[in-house]
């Protein structure tokens, strides 16, 4: 990408300019911008034509931010670039050019520059639902994206910030381990909500892969299969891993999403009846939803 103040500078003539953009080599994307090659666009190369469009201090925010984070899954078709306060630039072609208020986020990263992973998350969860929120937050820490703490210290720097609480309370959960909506899922439904003993999270002993939930004092295993990695090659992956488990003296239990969203109270008491031939010597606490639910 190249703007007409960078082809000018390159010595480049008007008349070999001129033979590019006839020959198709060089497309003219905007009045001001230049894209080196023939054939279509690609998103990558949008994402940094509207930065250079934006100008000096531009960055990209939002789903084009959260792409390039890996945190959203498809390119986004409309591409936020943030602009400094003092820009003004109207919205053109796939861009959508918003000014930002001056010290609310931290300092760009990457090339095309764009919103820090905390910033982006954040951002996302401002216009997402709370379930969105959960995804976005469990993912990015999931993923090794950031921290649960870096996000928590980019919540409190902001004045204002949707969900607040949620956010709050998912990472505190977060920081003890929770990596997934499903894992949040079993840690509040499941076992919190009835009396369970807190499990190690993402607990690795010597062993080439994560569990998800280990009660070690009672040689107990919870392992919480999401579709991501558990399919195909994935399945063998977790048969050998449960076989492992099995040979080192330890019972492993494995749910998924519809047994720990729909059934709660079921899996529970399997974990606890597990548990209790461990040596587990608590009480299973019904929930409200025990109480409606057949046993």
């Amino acid at each position: 990408m190249l703007t007409t103040e960078q082809v000018r500078a390159s010595g480049l003539s008007e008349q070999a300019l001129y033979r590019l953009e006839r020959t198709g080599r060089w497309q003219r994307l905007t009045r001001s911008l230049y894209l080196a090659s023939p054939g279509p666009p690609s998103w990558a190369a949008l994402a940094s034509a509207g930065v250079l469009l934006g100008g000096e201090g531009a960055r990209l925010g939002g789903a084009a931010a959260g792409y390039l984070h890996g945190l959203v899954e498809a390119p986004p078709a409309q591409i936020l670039v943030l602009l400094p306060d003092h820009a003004v630039t109207r919205p053109r072609g796939p861009w959508r050019f918003r000014r930002e208020a001056l010290g609310l986020r931290g300092a760009s990263v990457g090339a095309p520059p764009r919103l820090r992973v905390e910033d982006t998350v954040l951002d996302l969860c401002d216009v997402g639902t709370p379930g969105q929120a959960v995804a976005w937050v469990t993912g990015a820490v999931g993923a090794r994206r950031t921290t649960a703490a870096h996000l928590r210290s980019a919540l409190e720097g902001r004045r204002r910030a949707r969900h607040r609480q949620l956010l709050r309370d998912l990472l505190a959960d977060v920081g003890a381990g929770v990596e997934s909506p499903l894992e949040l899922r079993y840690l509040r439904d499941v076992e919190r909500a009835h009396g369970l003993p807190r499990g190690d999270r993402q607990e690795r002993p010597d062993l080439p892969f994560r569990r998800d939930v280990v009660y070690r004092h009672y040689r107990v295993v919870v392992e919480l299969d999401g579709r991501l990695g558990h399919v195909g090659e994935g399945r063998f992956r977790d048969m050998r891993r449960d076989n492992r488990t099995t040979l080192a003296g330890e019972v492993t239990l494995r749910y998924g999403f519809g047994d720990v969203a729909e059934q709660p109270c079921a899996a529970a008491r399997q974990v606890a009846t597990v548990l209790a031939r461990g040596g587990w010597t608590g009480l299973l606490v019904p929930c409200p939803r025990c109480l409606v639910s057949k046993p």
